[in-house]
């Protein structure tokens, strides 16, 4: 309340001194604007937030502080600059008095001391800093020229520059304006094809609709997401010593979806804070936690886990503090906040709320760590999904199977009798007669006299043994298998192995091509853990041991069959026998099958006994009619049942093969958390419990201790930051630079936004929009501000060097990712598959094998893999893609991305494979889409990747310069082909090799035009 009273009388006093002010012509001070940024920049790192550094009691960051009593008076007397010691000290001569302290490095410039001193005169009125309090609506202001304006953004940049006496740049023409927004929504250049009815469309509507179609390609989504993947450092390795492979790129193909999709940024903020712990959680919203597991893992055999673990729940305060608050919140892992108001308990307060993952710290999941989940990849889930619709169908058939009235067949009813007549009698054993038997092994296979099988060989761990067998028995239920003894085997017993051991580890019986499903067995003994059905055991009920003496007793197991086999002669069977065991002790070595029409124990398929009476009845009633019929069906549908019964496992086989992705997911314990001292993650201080800081918006009373709180708390309409954050990255995206130019830090220490207003009504604009993400970028594009020329004088550079008066369009080179796409789109090279594993493109060869001492090979992916976006390019984080040259490491959160200028960028655009193929491909397009002659083919080539005609003079260049390449290699074919040999795909073998080659340069020279490399 103290605070709150003392600003609001700063505010009138400096109120009653504007008028004396303005009279006297000196400039009002505006304390955010003009004082706060030099207090702290060289104040505040001694008299700031930091109370355990903070020097002589004197604290500058807070009203109360700087007006507080001293020992030696006041810092600050508003309007009394003589009576203020700040003023004293700033300007004193006294290297001991001095202000800054001379051994600080900081100094203050005359202007600088002259704001301070005339902010005091003025009454030292003080005010909040600006990203603190929460934006709130400004009605866009009046301007001169209010018919530029197209929308909102429009009216708050002109009024800037009228302010600033500068006026907006014309509009840029349609064929720049199609370049610019579809590279800027896409990040791919538009076709001839989409230029030319670009061009031909005369509506006022021309532009929103090319604007609408570019918001609903799925271009647009790969290339949102590409910074989205830099703030959330993303990569395919883990980073550290040996670099161990992971797999998050399920996570990268969500993020993909959900910009395509338009998820509202609230829900998109949600799902990947806390989507574990929404209620009734999908297999997507848990996928989506892996944002906060895209960090770096440590496993290195010496690294202590839980110093490992403490580093990443550190990582996920702080890069949470990065992409939605702006915020160097990191700063107060060892202690308060040098520069702005947040203390060293906030940061684990908020740590807190991460601190309750599942997780060791350790490696301990491939490459991946725990928590995991399983999901398909996309080749699974179209398998999965293949399985599916067979399931639906064999359903389908069944469902009609079973609705089938038709009456049984007299054939069949005949053989129903027959079959209760011999059940019913003492029905014997029909040895079935071998007339193949093959080892999948290799195994030797002997078909004895006695009609038993002898399998010799080596003993094995696994095989599978194919019989075909003959029988002329009838109304077959039952099989049975006879494991015999032999003179060789160890002890005369069952099996070649030393513990004598007989062992089936699965059985499959066909006839007809049929499969015949086993629906249970009973055997003479069965080894605890070897049940029937899936083993038989050579020992004795007795203990027999492996040195007993003599053991040669056969032993038996019968399987009951899920439907009667009808037989009769000329039948045959089909078994497969596999056997599979983890050491040698197990095998199969001599035995017989037999077959029989009596049912083991109860019968498998047991007849009702209203069905059998009806079968033996001399006449029958229409009820048991419908009996018998029900069940004819029934035992016709058996068959789709078992096919049911196969899909079914199929399909969990489907589900455990999926990938293993790293997630969010809480412990069932919660673990506690403390302020770490000097953010040691062994040296435990006081304990906190999850919070956020005091000085932004607060929590909900009733708000429970977790992640999901603290998710819906950042997007919460309250904030002052997350909306105001999230715009600035959108700003930054379409012009290169954000509103506020220090996109990481809306702090003290960051520059304030050269558009307070407009950045505040966007913000509340996008809440209240349902923080619709493509309707605010289809408002920036949309706005005559956007839409300038690029063309600027000298004088407005020299005035304005990076347009932060916004008097033209947005001119920067485009990111590495940007240009390898554009230059395999004109090509035509470029694979627009989406999703799944990254891919291997062209790398100069043994850069993984220098780094890791050859323990880590590059293997390069081929064929349509190598011209995938490089959004989908492998990203190995020590090594990242060479050639993307500009990017960020992805070991850390990223909110800015470098635009570079260096010999790298043109040693890679001129040189690396892909580039050279691309140009050898835009060589190709023009001998057979360009025209007859090769000075249309020039023009139809720089036509191609600027979108425009080139001017006659620089036709004449480009004519010039493939006369001159094509006298060359004319001179020297021997370069023409190692030219033309660089690439995987390979030249138009109906081309001529040396005009191709010229081509070819043409086209990489095309490529590296200014105009291609760059926004404009």
């Amino acid at each position: 309340m103290r605070s709150r009273g003392l600003f609001i009388v700063g505010a009138i006093l400096c109120v009653l001194l504007i008028p004396h002010l303005a009279a006297r012509g000196e400039a009002t001070i505006d304390f955010d604007r003009d004082v706060r940024p030099i207090l702290s920049d060289k104040c505040f790192f001694c008299h700031g937030p930091d109370r355990a550094h903070r020097k002589a009691d004197l604290r500058l960051d807070t009203h109360e502080g700087a007006l507080a009593k001293l020992k030696d008076g006041y810092a600050i007397v508003p309007g009394k600059p003589d009576a203020s010691e700040l003023v004293r000290r700033i300007n004193t001569t006294d290297r001991d008095d001095l202000m800054p302290p001379p051994d600080s490095g900081r100094t203050l410039t005359d202007a600088q001391k002259k704001t301070l001193t005339q902010w005091i005169t003025q009454g030292a009125a003080w005010a909040e800093h600006w990203s603190f309090v929460p934006p709130v609506h400004h009605e866009p202001p009046a301007v001169k020229r209010a018919d530029w304006a197209r929308n909102l953004i429009d009216r708050f940049a002109l009024a800037k520059m009228e302010e600033a006496g500068v006026a907006p740049s014309p509009e840029a023409d349609k064929r720049t304006l199609i370049r610019r927004v579809t590279m800027d929504l896409t990040g791919l250049p538009p076709t001839r094809d989409e230029v030319a009815a670009f061009l031909a469309d005369d509506s006022p509507q021309a532009y929103d609709k090319l604007v609408d179609r570019l918001l609903a390609s799925p271009a647009y989504g790969e290339h949102m997401a590409w910074t989205w993947l830099d703030e959330a450092r993303y990569a395919d390795s883990n980073g550290y010593q040996q670099d161990a492979t992971r797999t998050m790129w399920p996570w990268r193909d969500w993020v993909v979806k959900a910009f395509n999709e338009n998820m509202p940024f609230d829900q998109f903020t949600v799902k990947q804070i806390a989507g574990d712990l929404l209620p009734n959680a999908t297999l997507e919203d848990r996928l989506a936690t892996g944002f906060n597991r895209n960090h770096m893992l440590n496993g290195e055999g010496g690294r202590i886990p839980e110093e490992s673990r403490v580093d990443y729940v550190v990582d996920r305060v702080d890069t949470t503090a990065t992409v939605w608050l702006g915020l160097t919140l990191g700063c107060a892992r060892c202690h308060d906040h040098k520069y702005d108001p947040f203390t060293q308990v906030e940061f684990y307060q908020l740590y807190a709320y991460f601190n309750n993952i599942d997780e060791s710290g350790a490696v301990d999941a491939g490459g991946n760590a725990r928590p995991v989940m399983s999901i398909p990849t996309p080749q699974q889930q179209e398998k999965q999904a293949a399985l599916q619709k067979d399931l639906a169908a064999a359903q389908q058939r069944l469902d009609a199977a079973l609705a089938d009235k038709t009456a049984p067949p007299q054939t069949w009813i005949d053989q129903q009798i027959e079959a209760i007549k011999s059940i019913e009698g003492d029905a014997k054993w029909a040895v079935l007669h071998p007339t193949s038997a093959t080892s999948k092994n290799g195994q030797t296979m002997h078909i004895e006299p006695d009609d038993s099988v002898y399998v010799n060989g080596v003993n094995l761990e696994k095989d599978v043994y194919t019989l075909t067998l003959a029988t002329d028995a009838k109304n077959i239920r039952t099989l049975r298998l006879e494991a015999l003894p032999r003179e060789e085997f160890t002890h005369h017993g069952l099996a070649r192995s030393d513990s004598g051991n007989f062992v089936l580890t699965e059985i499959e019986i066909s006839e007809g091509g049929k499969p015949v499903k086993i629906t249970g067995g009973q055997a003479d003994f069965e080894q605890s853990g070897f049940p029937v059905a899936s083993a038989f055991d050579g020992k004795s009920e007795t203990g027999w041991a492996v040195n007993s003496p003599k053991i040669n007793t056969p032993r038996t197991a019968q399987f009951a069959l899920g439907r009667t086999i009808v037989g009769g002669p000329g039948t045959t069977l089909t078994l497969v026998l596999k056997h599979e065991s983890p050491h040698k002790h197990h095998n199969i070595g001599l035995f017989r099958l037999s077959v029989s029409s009596k049912p083991i124990g109860q019968p498998s398929v047991e007849l009702p006994a209203a069905v059998k009476d009806t079968l033996l009845a001399a006449e029958r009633t229409a009820d048991q009619t419908a009996a018998l019929t029900k069940y004819y069906h029934d035992l016709r549908a058996q068959p789709v049942k078992d096919e049911i019964d196969a899909i079914h496992k199929k399909i969990e086989a489907a589900e455990r093969s999926s990938i293993s992705v790293m997630v969010m997911a809480e412990r069932k314990e919660p673990r506690e958390a403390h302020v770490l001292i000097r953010g040691a993650y062994d040296k435990y201080g006081e304990p906190v419990h999850p919070g956020v800081p005091a000085r932004l918006n607060a929590l909900p009373k009733d708000a429970p201790s977790n992640r999901l709180a603290l998710a819906k708390w950042l997007v919460d309409p309250a904030n002052p930051l997350t909306a105001r954050v999230t715009i600035n990255h959108y700003w930054q995206q379409f012009f290169g630079m954000g509103l506020v130019k220090t996109t990481e830090d809306f702090g003290s220490q960051g520059e304030r936004p050269s558009h307070p207003e407009l950045l505040d009504e966007l913000a509340v604009q996008f809440v209240e929009s349902g923080w619709n993400v493509k309707a605010m970028h289809r408002m920036i594009v949309t706005s005559a501000t956007y839409r300038q020329s690029s063309r600027v004088t000298e004088a407005m550079v020299e005035r304005d060097p990076e347009n932060r008066l916004l008097t033209h369009g947005p001119r920067y080179r485009w990111p590495s990712q940007v240009l390898r796409d554009q230059a395999l789109s004109l090509g035509g090279l470029l694979n627009a598959q989406m999703g799944g594993p990254g891919v291997r493109a062209y790398q100069p060869p043994g850069l993984w094998e220098d780094f890791s001492f050859g323990k880590i090979r590059y293997e390069q992916d081929h064929g349509a893999a190598l011209y995938r976006r490089s959004l989908y390019l492998f990203w190995r984080r020590t090594i990242a893609p060479t050639t993307l040259f500009d990017t960020s490491s992805r070991q850390v959160c990223m909110v800015r991305q470098r635009l570079t200028n260096t010999p790298l960028h043109a040693l890679t655009l001129l040189n690396d494979p892909a580039y050279v193929e691309a140009g050898r491909a835009v060589g190709e397009r023009m001998m057979h889409e360009g025209g007859p002659t090769a000075k249309a083919r020039m023009a139809w080539g720089f036509e191609l990747v600027t979108g425009r005609a080139p001017t006659a003079e620089e036709a004449s260049v480009l004519y010039e310069g493939f006369e001159r390449t094509l006298a060359q290699y004319r001179a020297d074919p021997t370069a023409a082909e190692q030219l033309l040999s660089i690439g995987e795909s390979k030249p138009d073998a109906k081309l001529d090799p040396v005009e191709l080659a010229t081509y070819t340069t043409m086209g990489n020279t095309l490529l590296n035009l200014d105009e291609v490399i760059n926004k404009e």
